[in-house]
């Protein structure tokens, strides 16, 4: 059964039609779109040794860098501005043309940046307006990632929805291989004259064909059933903002995981890091040299592989645990500040402290602190304040932090709280 509805922002498959096959292609669809935004703002931090003195004359080639990341950093700060404009439009307009709209703002200044002249050719301005764009980019992004993950959670299963949501988690990690790939073929392809030439403005010039493939995509795609069906039945918030952060109801809202990944980071990452540095195969990082007796390429991915599996802990379920804190008339909002609050100004503003303390100190491992001491007091506020939400049941959910599981798991639950010697705590 399909919606015969002519309304594009009501054009929708209902939640209990949805086959198997359509579910592959939706999340397949949302998830290549995300990959290409996150290779769109992530080709912009990786290029910092080659293009920081292109566009910032510091006089030193560190200050030229930390100019770089400071730009780089602007766009992290200005992601949850971004979450609350596109978030409020995702929950008043529909989340398929919001996230579509981020996508082609993000690509039109992705390509921008590969036009722009440099340092030597218009001043100063060139930097100024690298930051313009990096906040625009901030903003697209904002927008994306709560539009993605609702447009999955609203399609998907009650009991699969940590599976499929995951594999948008997997996109930022893809953007970040995908923009060091494309890096590295230019930079070998060309050599190095020609690549700080000109051959490092290909990378963020081929993000065209990527956003064309993508927008023509998305714009295939209906709109989720949850919201449509809201829609229809005139329970779209009238202003997302208010019932998000306004209305006491709903400030509350996987914890296990999240806990576990959150708080080894904050206890492990010193000691690996110390790790890196003692079976680094080079003195002086430099691939001239010998190698250290010390090298080991096995501890060096042993540990980095410790550290994937601390991320992957705590970031696979956080887009299924975003989403069951909120109803449909608010998610998007709800959802995108929090997690851009947390990943963009927290997270963006590691390279440049790290770089800028490490610099300042002469503690080649001092830019940690920042990240493990943000890590502790997360871990503690998510083991007293944070509730298990698996089980919910989205599309029912009135109000944020609604204790309303799908019938089969409050049987479940119900059934193990009978058990002799067997307790369940409340979601």
């Amino acid at each position: 059964m399909v919606n015969t509805n002519t309304d594009p922002n009501t054009d929708f498959t209902p939640y209990a039609s949805i086959t198997k096959q359509e579910l592959h292609k939706i999340v397949i669809a949302s998830c290549v779109g995300t990959l290409i935004e996150w290779y769109d703002f992530f080709v912009f931090g990786s290029m910092a040794s080659t293009t920081a003195s292109l566009f910032y004359k510091t006089g030193t080639p560190t200050g030229d860098i930390i100019a770089w990341l400071a730009a780089n950093a602007v766009g992290f700060i200005f992601r949850p501005f971004g979450a609350l404009v596109f978030g409020y439009i995702g929950d008043k307009v529909g989340r398929k043309y919001t996230f579509a709209l981020t996508l082609v703002t993000m690509g039109v200044c992705t390509v921008l940046c590969g036009c722009l002249p440099t340092y030597d050719n218009i001043g100063p301005a060139a930097g100024v307006i690298l930051i313009i764009l990096r906040i625009i980019q901030g903003l697209a992004i904002g927008g994306e990632y709560g539009g993605a993950a609702s447009y999955i959670a609203e399609h998907c299963p009650h009991k699969e929805r940590g599976f499929w949501t995951s594999f948008l988690q997997s996109t930022a990690t893809g953007g970040l291989i995908l923009a060091l790939a494309v890096i590295l073929i230019f930079r070998v392809s060309l050599g190095e004259a020609r690549w700080a030439q000109y051959g490092w403005r290909f990378p963020f010039l081929i993000s065209i064909f990527m956003i064309a493939v993508s927008l023509y995509i998305r714009l295939k795609m209906k709109e989720s059933p949850l919201f449509a069906e809201a829609r229809l039945k005139g329970k779209v918030a009238k202003n997302p903002l208010v019932e998000s952060f306004l209305r006491p109801y709903n400030l509350y809202g996987r914890k296990p995981f999240l806990l576990v990944g959150i708080t080894a980071g904050a206890v492990f990452f010193y000691p690996m890091y110390m790790g890196l540095y003692y079976f680094r195969p080079y003195e002086n990082n430099k691939a001239t040299e010998a190698f250290r007796d010390e090298y080991s390429p096995a501890m060096l991915g042993f540990i980095v592989w410790m550290m994937i599996i601390f991320v992957t802990m705590a970031y696979g379920p956080i887009a299924a645990f975003l989403v069951e804190l909120f109803p449909t008339s608010i998610r998007y909002t709800s959802m995108s500040l929090p997690y851009h609050i947390g990943n963009g100004i927290f997270g963006g503003l590691v390279p440049v402290l790290g770089v800028t303390v490490a610099t300042a100190t002469g503690n080649r491992y001092g830019g940690l602190f920042f990240p493990i001491v943000c890590a502790a007091i997360t871990s503690i506020v998510c083991l007293v304040l944070v509730p298990e939400t698996m089980g919910r049941d989205i599309e029912n959910m009135e109000k944020a932090g609604a204790n309303t599981l799908d019938k089969e798991e409050a049987e479940s639950r119900e059934a193990l709280a009978a058990a002799p010697g067997h307790f369940v705590t409340s979601a």
